[in-house]
Formats: structure tokens, C-alpha cells, sequence
């Protein structure tokens, strides 16, 4: 863990602020400073308050920029005191908590799972070995910080439904409530779960039938009314323990209803029943949350993929994302052992063996058939400590078989064993620092596949300071994507280089700038770029 830890914070000072960071940031110190939540509450504020909490304590405070949009106060936070490095790393800090309960989970289910300690800590290692995975954890945003818990609620889901009882009812509930004050991701992402391992249980139960099970059903809904009851502890505390801006509240509450009576079935039902239905404040800060990012989802978001842009998203996104993303040793062997681990759980009637497989559908299935926001693995980092359960399965069972081969047979599928999971975790010292940033090797030009996220999220701001300063740059063309205020940085004199106008000498332009708008910038696919910078900024001298 501290090695894990250690790999993280090596890459903080290398990263200027993404695109989120100032925001979450903002919202969190808000919250603690002034009492108020009013900045994007399209996220709800737990994992905010985590981030906010180191750059808090050391003296950043909040300015009172007018919501909804808390861009300009988390620049204003960063800038104002001259202590943005001190600021961001401590915010980024904040991400290792949720780093950590995300391998402390998969360790446990792991152990459940495989029946063994090193399987266990060998899944730990594999989902160490992601990049993406650190990538995103040495970021003050909320996408590891909503993995970790979501897993966790999916655990304890598990275990309720395997041992039904009070006690891992109220366990499920409150895991629940934590993950949805953390993203509210974790409403669609635990009801599929709930859905689909509710039904894979009945199934089992219908085949192996016992009077413990039979004795369960009865239970069930009572215990329901109780993970509905513990859920909402987190959300009570998370939503409440500030000042109420009654007016505020009020408007965007109203705002939620109205937006769904605007729309058909049951969504219009509910803005009738919320119409209808008194609600304390907290729920209503809840609902006004939820129905943003729905109405986000509806709105689509612009993203890219494969040459193409779109607002709606594609299919077949995260299929794609997955590909790429993944290291391929995990891939495979992941892919494999959760397939493998299903056969088995359903042979034996082990439903902690099949869980993996039905996870990793519901989710799939959600963020494929439904999701419209389409912007980065960030938003499916759950997946990964799932198929790192298949890869330990495979891992340990090739090893099994291995010791019962004749010494050379032994000693070659030793080696060849050897080599994949060197393949497999020297992923890390070639991805280094540039961890969000990295694709595997099916993809030698990643511009030309995903962007955003993946790829640019502004954060090689400050490599091309350097750069330009090591250049002796006179005058720069910057066209830059993020939340960076570039008045504010020690770039060289610099003009913001417009759409389809061509110009000459230095210019930089970041791939997300590229992939707004196909056409923008496309003259410059005439030039080869002096230097790439980082992983997302191209630098060009036009004579």
C-alpha cells in the first residue's frame, strides 16, 4: 500500500491542474469554510470534502464566487495565496483514502473468492498494476474515490445477499448511502447490480433449494426497508451538517421537478409525485443532484472516439475504452478467469464465484445501452478490481497445475508465467509518470482513438512552461483546452490561436483543443510538430 501510495505522489508534481480539480476543490472548501454547497451539485459532497480537506486545514478558503459554476472560485483558491503546488498536492492527497479502501476491498472479496492469501494479495497487485487506475488516484477528483466505494456497497451486497440478516442489511445500507454521497454513479451502477445478482441468487436458490434459503424470501423485504433506511444515514449527514440556504434549495428543487414533468413516462410520474410529496431538505438537495446528472446523461456530452465526435456517445465506447486502457496480460487473463470463476460458481452453486461475471455485465450494460457521457475509463474504474479477481483465478490455478508437471515442463511454464506477469507489472515503469494518460500497446497513436480523459485533461500545462522557457519561445499560438487561467502562468507572451486561421511561428495546440471540432485546427496537419509535450500538447514552429 505505501509502495502503492508512493508511485502516485511521485507523479503529482509533474501534472498541472485537470480539468475537474479546481471545481471539486472549490465545492469542498466551500463546504467547509462557509457552511454552503452550491457548486456543480451534479456531485454530491463526501468525496469533496475528502479532497477539500488538507488544503482547508492549510489555509485556503472560500471567496464567495457567485454558483452555480465553481471554475473561477477554485482558481481563485489555488491563485490567490501563492501556495497552488502546496494547495493541489494536498487536494490530490486526498485521494489516497479511497485508493486504499479500494485494494483493502479487493483483498477482502479476493479472499472470499479465491480461498487464499497470496490469490488475495496477488489481486491487490494486478489492480495496482492499471494505470489508469493510479493515474486517477493521483488526481483531486471523485472517479477512484466513487470505484472504491461503489465496490464496497457491492460487496456488502454480496454478503447480504449470500447470509441474509440485519446486520449485513444494515452494512449494505450504509455503504450504499456512502457511495451515493460520493457520485451519484452509484445509483445506476448498485440498482443493475442489485437487479442482476438478486436474480442470480433466486436462480441458484431455485436449483439448490434449502429451508435457510426458503426461510430468506420471507425476509427480504423487511431488510430492504432497512438498506433503504441506512442508506439515507450518509446522505442525512453529508447534505445536513451545514447552513441551509433555504432559497437556493427551493430553486433547484423546483428545478428538478420541472425538468421532469417535462419529460414522458416515468420520469414525468415522479415529477408529479415530488410535485406532490413534502421532502426535507436534504432529499431535496438529493433529488436536485440525481436529476442534473440525468439531465446531463439526456443532454449528451461532446466526446471523441476514433476520428469521430459526437454528443450522444457510442455503444460500443467502453468496449473500446477497456481495449485500450487495459494492460493486456490483465485483459486476457481477466476476461478468462471471470469466465472461468462463473463456470465454477455455477457448478458448485457458489454464487461469490459468479458475481464477478454478473457485475461486470450490469455495469457494461448500463454504461453501454444508457450512459451518453462518454469521457473517459475513469467513469468504469469498478471494473478493474473484477477482472484483477479473474487474473488472480487464472494465476493461481496455472501455478497449481504447474506444480504437478514434470521439471522441465514445470520449469518452462515457470518462466513463461514469469514473463507475462513481468509484462504485467512492468506496465507501470514504462507508463510512469503519464499513468492517466496511457493505452496499451494495440494503439500506437492514441490521438487518433480517445482523447479527453484518456488522454487530455490539460494536464501538460506545465510541462509546456518548461519547454518554452528551455526554447527561449518569444511569442506563442496556444490553443488549450482546461481551467487553467493562463494570464496567471509564466507562459511567454501568447495570443489564443482562433479556429481556421492559420498563422506562423510558435504555436502549441492541445489534442482536446483538436478534437472539439474536427476542423479547427486541421490546417495543421500539414506540420510535424517540433516536440510533443507530455502526452497531449503538440509544439510547432511554422516558418
Amino acid at each position: 500500500m505505501l509502495g502503492a501510495c508512493g508511485l502516485v505522489a511521485s507523479t503529482w508534481h509533474v501534472f498541472f491542474a485537470t480539468w475537474d480539480e479546481p471545481e471539486h476543490l472549490a465545492a469542498g472548501v466551500e463546504l467547509l469554510d462557509r457552511g454552503y454547497y452550491e457548486y456543480d451539485t451534479e456531485h454530491p459532497p463526501i468525496g469533496r470534502v475528502v479532497l477539500a480537506l488538507g488544503p482547508y486545514l492549510a489555509g485556503a478558503h472560500s471567496y464567495g464566487t457567485p454558483p452555480p459554476s465553481g471554475v473561477t472560485e477554485g482558481e481563485d483558491i489555488l491563485y490567490r495565496d501563492g501556495k497552488y503546488d502546496l494547495y493541489l498536492t494536498l487536494a490530490r492527497a486526498g485521494a489516497l483514502p479511497f485508493l486504499a479502501l479500494l485494494l483493502f476491498v479487493t483483498w477482502l472479496w479476493a479472499r472470499r473468492m479465491l480461498a487464499g492469501e497470496g490469490a488475495a494479495l496477488l489481486a491487490v497487485l494486478l489492480v495496482l498494476s492499471v494505470p489508469p487506475v493510479l493515474g486517477h488516484a493521483g488526481l483531486a477528483a471523485l472517479d477512484v474515490a466513487a470505484a472504491a466505494t461503489i465496490l464496497l456497497a457491492l460487496y456488502a451486497l454480496d454478503r447480504w445477499l449470500d447470509t441474509p440478516s440485519w446486520r449485513t442489511a444494515v452494512l449494505f445500507g450504509l455503504s450504499s448511502g456512502l457511495a451515493v454521497g460520493t457520485k451519484f454513479s452509484a445509483v445506476p451502477y448498485i440498482g443493475m447490480s442489485l437487479l442482476a445478482l438478486g436474480l442470480t441468487h433466486w436462480v441458484l436458490s431455485r436449483r439448490a433449494p434449502s429451508p435457510a434459503r426458503a426461510a430468506t424470501v420471507a425476509m427480504r423485504t423487511g431488510e430492504l426497508v432497512i438498506v433503504a433506511i441506512t442508506a439515507l444515514v450518509p446522505l442525512f449527514i453529508a447534505y445536513g451538517i451545514r447552513a441551509p440556504n433555504a432559497a437556493r434549495v427551493a430553486l433547484r428543487f423546483d428545478w428538478a421537478v420541472s425538468y421532469l414533468l417535462q419529460q414522458r413516462g416515468l420520469d414525468h410520474g415522479l415529477g408529479v409525485l415530488l410535485a406532490h410529496l413534502w421532502l426535507p431538505r436534504e432529499l431535496k438537495d438529493l433529488v436536485n443532484g440525481i436529476v442534473a446528472v440525468k439531465a446531463h446523461n439526456d443532454e449528451g456530452h461532446l466526446s471523441y472516439l476514433l476520428g469521430e465526435v459526437r454528443t450522444t456517445g457510442w455503444w460500443y465506447f467502453y468496449l473500446v475504452e477497456l481495449a485500450v486502457k487495459t494492460p493486456l496480460p490483465l485483459l486476457a487473463a481477466g476476461s478468462a478467469g471471470v469466465g472461468w470463476l462463473a463456470r465454477e460458481g455455477w457448478r458448485s452453486g457458489d454464487n461469490w464465484r459468479i458475481t464477478p461475471a454478473v457485475l461486470i455485465l450490469a455495469i457494461l450494460i448500463f454504461a453501454s445501452g444508457f450512459s451518453h457521457i462518454n469521457i473517459g475509463i475513469r467513469h468504469v474504474l469498478i471494473l478493474y478490481p473484477l477482472l484483477a479477481l479473474g487474473a488472480a483465478w487464472v494465476v493461481t490455478r496455472v501455478w497449481k497445475a504447474l506444480r504437478a508437471m514434470p521439471d522441465r515442463r514445470r520449469a518452462a511454464g515457470t518462466v513463461v508465467l514469469a514473463a507475462v506477469l513481468g509484462w504485467q507489472f512492468g506496465t507501470l515503469w514504462f507508463a510512469w509518470p503519464d499513468y492517466m494518460a496511457w493505452f496499451n500497446e494495440t494503439v500506437s497513436h492514441p490521438e487518433r482513438v480517445l482523447v479527453d480523459s484518456d488522454l487530455d485533461w490539460g494536464q501538460d500545462l506545465r510541462r509546456l512552461e518548461r519547454a518554452a522557457a528551455e526554447l527561449k519561445i518569444p511569442r506563442l499560438s496556444l490553443a488549450y483546452r482546461g481551467t487553467a487561467d493562463l494570464t496567471r502562468e509564466p507562459l511567454p507572451p501568447f495570443v489564443i490561436l482562433p479556429p481556421h486561421q492559420p498563422v506562423t511561428g510558435w504555436v502549441a495546440v492541445s489534442q482536446l483543443a483538436r478534437t472539439r471540432n474536427l476542423t479547427d485546427y486541421a490546417w495543421l496537419d500539414a506540420y510535424r510538430p517540433v516536440e510533443r509535450i507530455g502526452k497531449s500538447i503538440d509544439l510547432y514552429y511554422i516558418p
